[in-house]
């Protein structure tokens, strides 16, 4: 039996068929699972068109992290549609050009709070919005896309900051949401070519270092494994898992040259 069968999850970030987070709805619905996507602002437009491509319809809600009301519409939805949720993808992030490209003292604090309340407490505002539902399904999962923060990374500046934000939140979601069966854990992707990843300057160092380090063959353009970790995750495969960072980049990061 397919390891999602008669889940629906929630899969935010999707833009456009090179996304990660499309490949994980779209692994998601192979397993069985009811797919709901989000969309934001311009980028709506992009997710619904992209919803499109998918085997099967999917429903698209607006949400843009930063707007309460936005959250808060899309979970009387989700609640009208299906009375609870199993899962949740976390696939958002965005920094300001000012807060990227190899010189952390020149951002502003405006784009510094910009980059951690889309990144790093837009984790905290999907759980919190989606408590309820989640709880409703008895058991469910929040799974997010990291980018391991454990070092410094060229040009990675404050989004870097934002994800170790983001790790440290999700062992205290981890902690707060357990009692509710609602587990909470990373994917620590490799570097994989998106549009978000073409937004980092100097992406292509990140691409050079993987092909040389990582003992494992890292693809770039293949988003399959980090799909096929998260559909694992939001499966009840791993019912004991939470507030753990799961590695997915070939085994780069165990590597010391």
């Amino acid at each position: 039996m397919p390891i999602l069968e008669g889940k629906h999850i929630l899969v935010t970030g999707v833009l456009t068929d090179s996304s990660i987070a499309y490949a994980i709805a779209q692994l998601a619905q192979e397993e069985g699972a009811e797919v709901i996507l989000s969309g934001a602002g311009r980028g709506l437009s992009l997710t619904k068109r992209t919803a499109k491509k998918l085997a099967k319809p999917a429903e698209v809600l607006e949400i843009d992290v930063t707007v309460p009301e936005q959250l808060k519409s899309a979970a009387t939805v989700v609640e009208r549609l299906f009375g609870k949720l199993d899962g949740i993808v976390h696939a958002i992030a965005y920094a300001p050009p000012d807060c990227l490209g190899g010189n952390i003292l020149k951002a502003s604090w405006e784009s510094v709070a910009t980059t951690l309340h889309v990144s790093t407490y837009s984790l905290k505002a999907l759980a919190e919005s989606f408590q309820s539902l989640l709880k409703a399904a008895g058991s469910s999962s929040v799974v997010g896309l990291d980018f391991d923060a454990s070092a410094a990374w060229p040009a990675y500046d404050w989004m870097g900051v934002a994800k170790a934000s983001l790790e440290s939140l999700t062992r205290y979601l981890a902690r707060d949401l357990g009692a509710q069966q609602t587990r909470v854990n990373l994917i620590a992707a490799g570097p994989l070519r998106t549009i978000a990843a073409k937004s980092v300057p100097g992406f292509d160092q990140f691409e050079e270092v993987w092909r040389t380090r990582s003992p494992l063959d890292w693809r770039i353009t293949d988003a399959t494994p980090v799909a096929k970790a998260c559909v694992a995750l939001l499966s009840d495969w791993f019912p004991m898992t939470t507030g753990e960072i799961i590695h997915v980049d070939g085994g780069f990061h165990a590597m010391a040259i």
